[in-house]
């Protein structure tokens, strides 16, 4: 049997019983491909490809977007060479697109001779708390760094400093997570949570 510390904080929530049922819902990433690029040279190029989707109106917006259809993943491309990357379900993916992108814009004439760069800036993702309903005002009272406010928004706000992530809690027991920079921290930022409404008695079921 492996050692506590050798499991991830998603081995430790299902070792305890506990179903999140966490889904990843977005990864934004930045990336830096230490290079040049001619959006009007890779815009030209791209224009006519089925796979694609690519607009570019300097006048308006300085980057080129190039969506990937099949992967239903948006890029920002910008002639400083980096990107920014989003849609995509999971840090996996962010590569597996790159990839992808970095092959499309070789094949355009840029010249990419440097390892990429990525930075994960944000991951967000959803779930539940076991289908346990929460006492939103019972938690906004106990719970540092929170705030309620149900005329304007439905859901308890609650800010974690480590990982530093911001989780939107549900009366349902429903939960968007948000800042994290890795899925392990979405696991661990949930389980701390759930401890904490557990501490204060914030659980109706």
């Amino acid at each position: 049997m492996p050692d506590e510390q050798e499991l991830t904080p998603e081995e430790i929530n299902k070792r305890d019983g506990l179903d999140f049922q966490i889904v990843i819902q977005n990864v934004v990433a930045s990336v830096n491909l230490f290079t040049t690029i001619n959006l009007t040279d890779v815009f030209q190029h791209l224009i006519d490809e089925d796979d694609l989707e690519v607009s570019y109106d300097p006048e308006k917006f300085p980057g080129l977007i190039m969506k990937l259809t099949q992967r239903r993943i948006s890029t920002l491309v910008f002639s400083s060479g980096k990107l920014v990357i989003t849609g995509a379900k999971s840090t996996n993916m962010v590569h597996e697109a790159l990839n992808e992108i970095i092959s499309i814009l070789k094949e355009t004439g840029t010249e990419i001779n440097e390892e990429a760069e990525v930075t994960i800036q944000n991951i967000v993702a959803s779930g539940n708390f076991n289908n346990r309903t929460i006492n939103l005002e019972l938690a906004a009272m106990w719970l540092d760094n929170s705030m309620y406010e149900p005329e304007q928004f439905p859901g308890l706000i609650y800010r974690l400093a480590e990982p530093k992530t911001v989780l939107l809690l549900f009366q349902s027991g429903n939960f968007v997570c948000t800042g994290a920079k890795t899925e392990q921290q979405v696991h661990l930022a949930v389980r701390k949570t759930y401890d904490s409404l557990e501490d204060i008695e914030a659980f109706d079921l």
